[in-house]
């Protein structure tokens, strides 16, 4: 077999809950040797380690949850302590093995634990150093801390999002905190090629607010320039497509997008409407937006008359189609699990642990996966491979720092 693309790229990182832990998972997937670093056990009775291990109600043993193994498969675990000298000797030690340090602390902790590039470059000047936060390192909110639904609500996600009408709704998921990832995944690749052709590294810096914003896109083009805000449309309808938008079927929902004028032509003769395109109101993208009302009207009582599995398969090729599904049915969706998007992880205490595969394919396959790692399960060994011996990895716990 061949050896996945990004063997060989090694990375320390100083994560927790999601942003980080997904950019790190994505890497592994494709073959990355990801050590994530937690903090060793505390006398204070807090959970020890990353909250993720005890986040969603759905344990799996001591220190472990379905919630972390979703963000945390394939990567290795430690326990150190930055904050004693001794813990900072070790992470020294350890950044000359590594291409990256990464991190998704909060804007003001990295500098203040050594974390950034002007720290560790006196340690490997090629080190890449990869910051997640809320709202950046500099600046008022540095010391803010943020979440997911909050860069969602500031970025406008949450008035864009609903009904006409209905109060501010946010995504269904932490949308911002995957975006994050992806964007901070790509940070350490571009900054690693960087090292490797010039032998300096660098600090890249990525926040959940500014991910939010940038992914405005097209939206935030409209209004900067032009000053138009788009609105809400009925049924998650696009802003000028007409129809582009969910209809009522006798048992649900689906979503039609007619964003070419062949697709509308081809909507029409399958719902044995093939006349409708002549009609003066409907002829066109602007006359099919001043009449939406008119066209629904007629349009509804045709969609309703058949369920969504008659409709999708009558559509589908010809029209843009797909029906909207609840979680459950998108999950135990057959095409879903025909394309591999279901991978089992082997964890000690569920063998038949399910998560959802990495969206990229290696040659037409689906990148296989372990479970995340115990709470510093890969201590001893991350330690013995930076040269410290047994008796050191012993005086290092007495101490507190691993």
């Amino acid at each position: 077999m061949k050896p996945l693309p990004l063997a060989g790229l090694r990375i320390l990182t100083f994560e927790q809950f999601g942003a980080g832990p997904f950019a790190t998972m994505n890497l592994a997937d494709l073959g990355a040797d990801v050590i994530r670093v937690e903090s060793p056990p505390t006398a204070d009775g807090e959970p020890p380690g990353d909250i993720a291990r005890h986040t969603g109600g759905y344990p799996l043993g001591e220190n472990d949850s379905q919630y972390f193994q979703s963000f945390n498969r394939s990567k290795r675990g430690i326990t150190l302590d930055v904050r004693k000298p001794e813990g900072r000797a070790v992470l020294h030690r350890l950044v000359r093995d590594v291409d990256a340090v990464m991190n998704n602390l909060r804007g003001d902790l990295p500098a203040r634990l050594g974390l950034d590039y002007p720290a560790l470059s006196q340690v490997k000047p090629s080190i890449v150093c990869v910051h997640v936060s809320g709202y950046g390192r500099d600046g008022e909110r540095a010391t803010w801390p943020a979440y997911d639904y909050l860069a969602q609500a500031e970025a406008g996600f949450c008035a864009l999002t609903g009904e006409p009408g209905s109060p501010p709704a946010r995504a269904g998921i932490s949308v911002i905190d995957m975006l994050s990832g992806l964007t901070a995944a790509l940070s350490v690749l571009a900054g690693v090629m960087g090292a490797r052709a010039t032998g300096i590294g660098r600090d890249l810096d990525v926040s959940l607010y500014d991910v939010a914003i940038q992914n405005l896109t097209y939206v935030a083009t409209w209004y900067l320039n032009d000053g138009f805000a788009v609105p809400r449309r009925p049924r998650g309808g696009h802003p000028f497509i007409v129809p582009c938008e969910m209809f009522p079927t006798a048992d649900g929902h689906v979503f039609v997008m007619c964003v070419k004028p062949a697709f509308w032509r081809r909507y029409c003769e399958a719902i044995g409407m093939p006349d409708l395109p002549r009609d003066p109101r409907f002829r066109g993208f602007d006359e099919r937006l001043a009449h939406r009302d008119d066209l629904v009207a007629i349009l509804d009582p045709v969609m309703q008359a058949r369920t969504s599995a008659e409709w999708v398969p009558l559509l589908a090729g010809k029209v843009p189609v797909a029906p909207v599904l609840t979680l459950a049915e998108a999950l135990d969706n057959p095409y879903l699990r025909s394309r591999g998007g279901v991978m089992n992880l082997d964890h000690p205490q569920r063998p038949d642990l399910k998560v959802v595969s990495s969206a990229i394919r290696l040659d037409g396959a689906r990148a296989a996966g372990r479970p995340g790692p115990a709470y510093g399960g890969d201590t001893a060994a991350v330690l013995a491979e930076a040269g410290y011996t047994a008796a050191e990895i012993a005086q290092l716990r007495a101490l507190g720092a691993v």
